[in-house]
């Protein structure tokens, strides 16, 4: 898996390892060319420092998370822990002994490159996201927005970009995931404020499936994948992304 990485960021980001530390000539640093911040780590670290049993020494890669709420969530996953000798707000630490499959640690690799990119890098690589983004009633009656319509407008999520895939999490009573969208448009001119609800832009998001209530309750979203509020658009874990695209009516 370690030989796999290095291959994967020589190939795709043109990028060789660095060795900066003579006592620890195994460790490899990964820097961007342009503003030479890391984006990855690839450690030997001793079992009993990462809280495991004891034998061989375990291969690891520190990767850096934009989210601290995506961020917590993935370490609720098998394999990944809080950043080890790193920021543990920002950093996590995913083993590359299999426990963690070579697609997942590819494309946590992935995110780390682009959230340690400079500003006019993330322009260019930012590929395609998706985000839980709350939906109260109080507001709009979302339980039939698309009754008649397979597009509407929405509020401008916070980094949401077109190609993006959202879903909405309807607020109580309902409290459950009910829709999976695509965005199509951003940056929508519109002003619009009342004390309690500012909008300055609107996205256009088009329906791509419907979920029934009772499949992605707030319950389900805390008890399962880690999830205890949806204030603002975040990020998802992965179980819940594998589980979202099996799901739908």
């Amino acid at each position: 898996m370690k030989q796999l990485v290095f291959d994967y960021i020589k190939k795709k980001y043109k990028v060789s390892p660095e060795y900066p530390w003579q006592k620890y000539d195994g460790n490899a640093v990964f820097r961007h060319q342009d503003n030479r911040k890391w984006f990855a780590l690839v450690m030997r670290v001793e079992r009993e420092k990462l809280g495991l049993a004891g034998g061989e020494d375990i291969d690891v890669i520190n990767l850096k998370v934009g989210d601290p709420f995506f961020r917590d969530m993935l370490i609720r996953e098998k394999g990944i822990m809080p950043g080890y000798h790193m920021n543990k707000q920002h950093w996590i630490t995913v083993f590359l002994d299999g426990t963690v499959g070579k697609d997942r640690v590819l494309d946590l690799l992935d995110q780390s490159f682009q959230a340690t990119a400079s500003v006019k890098k993330k322009k260019k690589i930012r590929g395609p996201k998706e985000w839980i983004i709350p939906a109260n009633p109080k507001y709009y009656d979302i339980e039939h927005a698309f009754d008649n319509a397979s597009e509407i407008d929405w509020k401008q999520g916070s980094g949401i970009k077109s190609g993006d895939t959202v879903f909405l999490y309807v607020a109580a009573p309902v409290s459950a995931i009910l829709y999976q969208c695509k965005v199509i448009k951003t940056e929508i001119p519109y002003a619009y404020a009342d004390g309690k609800l500012t909008i300055s832009a609107l996205m256009r998001i088009k329906l791509v499936k419907r979920f029934e209530p009772k499949q992605f309750t707030f319950q389900v979203l805390k008890e399962e994948y880690g999830i205890f509020a949806v204030r603002g658009p975040r990020g998802i874990p992965y179980s819940l992304s594998a589980a979202l695209k099996k799901a739908g009516v």
